[in-house]
């Protein structure tokens, strides 16, 4: 994670460093994001293997630019933001799909609700601790044979606060082989993982996985 470190205790909940944060960059993160990257292109790999009018979850759609654009072209897609300013974008970028103001993390939408959920630059920003009951509520939502395509960390990394656009902003995940490992555990059947340069950042890379639900 290329980031400039800040050597500072985490002196709020990290749920409000990141709505806050995203609140204040919204408009310029999606600016960001909207450019043509390898990140970008592996969302083919999902949608290949999907029937026409599937459902989705973007878990974490920011400003829905570009996740939730190109999975509405051939789903029905649901965007999940913590950030208010976020999904207030994602509703004029994306206005025929369904964007919720919420916590991914605990969603509580029945069982086999989703036929794939996506989660791009969203797991990473929650306490690693956590990330196994993310992957296992993933797991639950997704129907048999269903999809996740996620995006976490490449790289160890405990937790930190770092300067990002002028926010701050925070950060926890584990490595590559201990994310395969736990979702592994969680059930799920890697097809898949690559480790990818982020275009914004690309002396920093992040791991991408689609794994399948089994039963």
């Amino acid at each position: 994670m290329l980031q400039i470190m800040v050597k500072e205790e985490i002196s709020k909940n990290p749920r409000e460093m990141v709505k806050e944060g995203y609140n204040k960059i919204a408009t310029q993160y999606r600016a960001l994001r909207a450019r043509d990257s390898e990140d970008v292109r592996l969302l083919q790999q999902l949608v290949e293997r999907l029937p026409k009018g599937a459902r989705v979850l973007d878990a974490g759609c920011g400003s829905g630019i570009p996740v939730t654009r190109i999975l509405a072209r051939y789903f029905d897609v649901i965007g999940v933001d913590i950030s208010e300013k976020q999904i207030q974008l994602a509703r004029k970028s994306v206005p025929k799909e369904k964007f919720i103001r919420g916590d991914f993390t605990n969603l509580d939408f029945p069982d086999e609700s989703f036929d794939a959920i996506c989660s791009y630059y969203a797991i990473f920003h929650v306490p690693r601790s956590e990330h196994k009951g993310i992957l296992l509520n993933f797991y639950r939502m997704l129907k048999p044979k269903g999809l996740a395509l996620l995006c976490l960390g490449a790289g160890d990394l405990p937790h930190d606060i770092a300067d990002y656009h002028g926010i701050q902003m925070f950060w926890s995940h584990y490595g590559r082989e201990k994310n395969l490992r736990l979702l592994r555990e969680c059930g799920y059947e890697i097809i898949w993982s690559k480790i990818v340069k982020d275009p914004i950042y690309p002396k920093s890379a992040h791991l991408f996985v689609l794994g399948e639900k089994l039963v």
